[in-house]
């Protein structure tokens, strides 16, 4: 007897070729649109902190122009100059946002003011406020005086007014009195 195996026999085919290696070509290219990503997300950073820092990029001078010193300004032309507020500036209407009336004996009615400068708003002083007083009239009690807020150059902030006319006919009006700058 024989203690030696039998050896199996050979395919009828050759083994596959090994797989041929990958390129790195995919690799390279994720690897420069991130280091692109990179680049532009920290030049962003950069410019939006040298923006709220209030400085302003360096000028560049051409090479072959001679450099120019710059004279520092004068505090009157660095300093910004805004619109003066007043009465004048503003036009005024009411705005009804409720009404109920009685037949004869009259209406309750809450009114809003809605006020448009009469200028660019961005003419104002970003960091002012200004108080702003508006009378009411056709309250059967007499006129109403109310004072709304002007801030941000374009946050307007009031108090409703609730006035009672004397009938549904009654004619409700308003005007700006006075506006002043807060604190000044």
């Amino acid at each position: 007897m024989n203690n030696t195996t039998p050896t199996p026999p050979l395919p009828a085919f050759p083994p596959p070729p090994p797989a041929p290696k990958k390129s790195r070509t995919n690799l390279v290219i994720i690897g420069s649109a991130a280091a692109v990503i990179a680049a532009v997300v920290a030049t962003g950073i950069v410019v939006v902190q040298s923006g709220h820092d209030g400085s302003k990029p360096a000028a560049t001078a051409k090479a072959s122009a001679p450099a120019e010193e710059a004279t520092p300004a004068s505090a009157e032309e660095s300093e910004q100059t805004y619109a003066t507020v007043d009465a004048d500036s503003f036009d005024i209407e009411l705005r009804t946002t409720k009404r109920q009336c009685f037949g004869s004996a009259g209406c309750n009615l809450t009114v809003e003011p809605k006020m448009t400068f009469l200028g660019d708003s961005g003419s104002i002083d970003p960091d002012a406020v200004y108080e702003i007083t508006y009378t009411i009239r056709g309250d059967e009690s007499g006129p109403v005086i109310q004072t709304a807020e002007l801030s941000n150059q374009t946050s307007l902030n009031y108090t409703p007014s609730l006035i009672q006319t004397a009938s549904a006919g009654t004619k409700v009006s308003v005007s700006i009195t006075d506006a002043t700058e807060q604190g000044g």
